[in-house]
């Protein structure tokens, strides 16, 4: 047969055919048939894959979606090149339409338009990738159509239409031999109709497709099924708001940095009352929260209805989703970014680094150290009115001690440091925000630390936030256990000085006084020459002698109870008798005395005097010798409360050891007990042992030595002058490294215990966290107890370490205070959404800033927690009603409002279904039942998803006919 061979239109080839008389052989494929046969081939080989194979073979999963994937494949046609997609789903359980269980965010934008589970999407390869020729649309999901009929599926297929700014799709679904679904979805993207604002202008649109148009909506009801989600968002914090607000403030003040520094002090931060704002205000890791709400499947059928429901509130809704928004700076491993304990430590462990480049601290800031040129250029050294605001805090006087055991984790102690209350931890934790803690700035604050310190001494003032007795703590570091031991020489050397001038007459005291005042007129940070150092020594002298004389008048003028006997009278200092114990020679009771303390020993004059030892051997006299101010004392006041002692009585009640007693077992018959008249065990039997009876004994020398009086007319044991003169020139003359090593230290210990104070409620995995914290500290900082580091590159090294997973925990202990803080009465809500960014960031932690994983950190996101009945009202008040400033900015112009916030997004979802029982004969009955939305056999024939807000509308129809 002849006939005349033309193109089809989507064929563009170059070399037009002649018209001539010739057979046409219609076994040859025409390029249209190729096209369909291509997409039929593919659509079959993903067939027979199926989801889990084809996720084995490389499916790629859709950004910001769970368990939805793509395959691509590529189309070619004579006039253009295609991309077919494929979207599915692992889970396979569920309907193929979108409803309330599966209506979630993590969808599909074209699975929430038009409620599909598994689709097609077909677009040109081109800049646009959209289809804006309508013909070529038609054709191309003609060819889909065709392909999808003849291996047997029955996915919806898609084509991007007009502009993409729109965001059109048309669509179409083979639903069997009977049913057919096409698709279509449009937006408007400004100046959306007034009526299309509110729910009754929607839902006579969707009426609209499916009754005549001459039709009164009000005065007909029609029944359709809705419904409805809304977004809410707590408002986002405005930079341009807090400016408004400040220039307000400020009025026309001058802008100085002072007035600016306290009046942005005056606004309420949401840490004010959290223990690190005394140091910083932490960015809220919570920028926010999103709210859900969704209105289950309904039946309306009136316009009224519709009015009704758009000024229901969102308490009335079935459900509600939450969904905290995380602040970014959460996934951002880099330190610069932010200021806090983690950053400012490392700042102190860099200076620590640098302070080996010097042997005092004095040679970071003056101009003639070579080193110091080097300093000059990168470190900043804050103005003297900052200097002087940082010393009246650490030197302000309290009207008590403060508590030193806050905020001690049980693991603090294994840590050589300082408590947090303390003087020096002070002085450590505002050297980190003291400029930009480089060694330079640190060197001048522990110069004026000093100063100050030392005024303290010579002027005899305490000593602030350090106690003034008690037993020096050998477990913190050296310069805490000097500061304590300065802090104790001060008040004796106050006591001191008060006795003195109680003691002088009324004659000599103006003499005395003027001469005290005369020599104490020193500038308060100003060294005192050795000659003013002489004579204040010198009065001191005067002042321990004169008090020593009196007190022990006003002893000697003390007597006992009448039925003392005369030697009973002369006792001084005596603490009462020891049981039965008589003295061998007089037959009188033994009286134990009052005796001085031990002299107070920080660690380094304990490792002196074990060096002594060692140096001496293990003779018997060494101990005897550095132990000899003790035991003379011991003795003096021993002889003083017991005046007929002899030797032996001393051994037997100081040193029991030291007397074998063999007395014989008949006394054990004796009944009741012993009194002081019994001369059965009288005199004792027994003897000194053998080191106490070798000739030139120095115990028995001692002995003879000793004068007769009590522990208060003693001269101390513990002489103030000395050893505060010898803590204040130690702090002076400190070794760089030695001073950084401590702060370290102290550093890290008092961050942490400032931390621990946190209340974040029962949050378990943050109280196991802390712990990890305090250990690896401990094992990190052990390295700086050592008088020398093995190796000091890689002990910085670990020292960045632990800074890194101090920021870590410190992140995690800000997200925990602002969850618990914001949930106070839902717990379980606090606890479900802490344990989900746990689980999220935990893995996280440790990475370096140039891991390959950074990147996801920065996505992380927490996911959607459900609201219980109980709990809304507390997730209603964390949406505070908007301010003016934010108010004015937004129009009113949709209902469902929740504390005068407007939904950002509104979602709706219409629906309307018919009876299939009438063709039930149809092959595709069985099929189309099982797949819709409808109850029984009632297939969803007209599908209507709108969504946007009053600016922004986009909406998706998808109908179902009989063709």
């Amino acid at each position: 047969m002849a006939s005349t061979s033309k193109l089809n239109p989507l064929e563009e080839d170059d070399d037009v055919e002649e018209e001539v008389q010739h057979f046409d052989d219609f076994t040859l494929a025409s390029s249209w048939e190729r096209f369909i046969s291509d997409i039929e081939a593919t659509c079959r080989q993903w067939l027979a894959d199926g989801p889990n194979n084809l996720v084995e073979k490389g499916a790629v999963a859709v950004e910001d979606s769970k368990n939805l994937f793509t395959v691509k494949h590529e189309l070619k046609n004579v006039s253009k090149n295609y991309c077919m997609e494929f979207y599915f789903q692992i889970d396979n359980n569920g309907s193929q339409q979108a409803g309330i269980d599966n209506w979630n965010s993590n969808s599909h934008d074209l699975q929430l338009c038009f409620g599909v589970k598994d689709f097609l999407l077909i677009a040109p390869q081109s800049a646009s990738g959209v289809l804006l020729d309508t013909p070529e649309s038609s054709k191309l999901l003609s060819a889909v159509a065709i392909a999808l009929s003849n291996c047997g599926s029955l996915w919806p297929a898609f084509v991007p239409v007009h502009d993409p700014s729109r965001k059109a799709h048309i669509g179409i679904q083979n639903m069997g031999t009977v049913f057919t679904r096409r698709f279509e979805a449009d937006r408007i993207g400004s100046q959306v109709p007034v009526k299309l604002m509110h729910l009754e202008g929607l839902y006579e649109l969707f009426v609209s497709k499916f009754v005549y148009s001459g039709v009164d909506f009000s005065m007909h009801n029609f029944r359709v099924h809705f419904m409805m989600r809304l977004t809410y968002q707590t408002f986002p914090y405005d930079e341009e708001d807090d400016e408004n607000d400040m220039d307000e403030l400020m009025g026309d003040k001058a802008d100085t940095a002072e007035n600016y520094g306290s009046d942005s002090r005056n606004k309420v931060l949401w840490d004010d009352d959290c223990p690190w704002s005394e140091w910083y205000s932490a960015e809220d890791p919570l920028r926010g929260f999103e709210l859900v709400v969704t209105w289950a499947d309904r039946t309306v059928e009136s316009t009224l209805e519709m009015a009704e429901l758009e000024n229901a509130s969102p308490h009335d809704a079935e459900k509600w989703i939450i969904h905290p928004i995380l602040s970014p700076y959460l996934g951002d491993p880099s330190h610069g970014k932010r200021i806090d304990f983690a950053s400012q430590l490392l700042c102190l462990v860099e200076a620590l680094d640098m302070s080996f480049t010097a042997q005092f601290m004095e040679d970071f800031v003056s101009v003639e150290n070579p080193s110091s040129d080097n300093l000059k250029t990168a470190v900043v050294i804050p103005p003297p009115s900052v200097l002087d605001r940082v010393i009246k805090d650490l030197f302000r006087e309290g009207s008590k001690l403060p508590d030193f055991t806050k905020g001690e984790h049980r693991f603090s102690r294994a840590l050589k440091a300082a408590p947090l209350e303390s003087l020096f931890t002070q002085f450590c934790l505002h050297s980190l925000w003291f400029g930009n803690c480089n060694i330079r700035a640190i060197a001048f604050l522990w110069i004026e630390f000093v100063r100050e310190v030392r005024w303290c001494w010579e002027e005899t003032q305490p000593l602030p936030k350090m106690p003034f007795d008690g037993s020096i703590d050998l477990s913190t570091c050296l310069i805490n256990q000097k500061l304590h031991l300065l802090a104790i020489c001060i008040e004796k050397k106050r006591e001191m000085n008060e006795e003195f001038l109680d003691c002088i007459g009324s004659d000599d005291s103006s003499d005395a006084s003027v001469s005290v005042e005369e020599h104490h007129k020193v500038d308060k940070r100003r060294n005192t020459s050795s000659e003013a150092d002489l004579q204040r020594k010198r009065d001191s002298s005067i002042a321990e002698d004169t008090s020593n004389r009196l007190r022990f008048e006003r002893k000697t003028e003390r007597t006992n109870s009448v039925n003392q006997s005369p030697t009973d009278a002369i006792r001084r200092g005596s603490a009462g008798p020891v049981g039965t114990m008589m003295l061998l020679k007089s037959h009188q009771r033994l009286h134990a005395p009052f005796t001085q303390d031990p002299p107070l020993m920080t660690e380094d004059m304990h490792e002196e005097r074990l060096q002594a030892v060692e140096a001496f051997g293990d003779s018997l006299n060494v101990p005897g010798q550095l132990e000899k101010d003790i035991l003379l004392s011991d003795m003096s006041a021993f002889k003083a409360a017991n005046p007929d002692a002899v030797f032996e009585d001393f051994i037997r009640w100081h040193s029991p050891g030291d007397w074998e007693s063999f007395e014989p077992k008949t006394n054990e018959t004796s009944a009741g007990p012993i009194t002081e008249g019994s001369k059965d065990i009288w005199p004792p039997s027994g003897r000194l042992s053998q080191r106490m009876s070798d000739q030139g004994n120095l115990w028995r020398k001692s002995w003879y030595d000793a004068p007769a009086l009590p522990a208060d007319d003693q001269k101390p044991l513990l002489d103030p002058n000395r050893e505060g003169e010898k803590i204040v020139h130690y702090l002076e003359t400190v070794r760089p490294n030695q001073l950084l090593e401590q702060m370290v230290c102290t550093a890290f210990r008092g961050s942490a215990d400032t931390l621990n104070q946190t209340n974040f409620g029962n949050m378990k995995q943050m109280t196991s966290k802390l712990e990890q914290l305090y250990l690896i500290m401990k094992s990190t900082l052990g390295a700086l107890q050592r008088n020398n580091l093995p190796d000091k590159a890689k002990t910085v090294k670990d020292l960045k370490r632990l800074c890194m997973a101090f920021e870590n925990v410190e992140k995690l202990v800000t997200v925990a205070a602002s969850i618990h803080r914001k949930f106070l009465d839902a717990s379980r809500l606090a606890q479900v959404i802490f344990s989900d960014f746990y689980t999220i960031y935990a893995p996280t932690m440790g990475m370096n800033s140039n891991d390959e994983e950074t990147k996801s950190r920065t996505e992380m996101e927490v996911s959607r927690q459900e609201v219980s009945l109980r709990e809304r009202q507390v997730v209603s008040n964390l949406f505070a009603p908007p301010s003016a400033n934010q108010s004015w900015r937004k129009v009113l112009s949709m209902g469902n409002l929740l504390n005068g916030h407007e939904p950002i997004l509104r979602e709706i979802i219409f629906s309307t279904g018919d009876d299939v029982n009438n063709g039930i004969h149809y092959a595709a009955a069985a099929d189309v039942a099982a797949t819709s939305h409808g109850k029984g056999e009632e297939i969803e024939t007209h599908r209507m998803y709108v969504s946007g807000t009053s600016n922004d509308l986009r909406v998706g129809l998808s109908i179902t006919s009989c063709d």
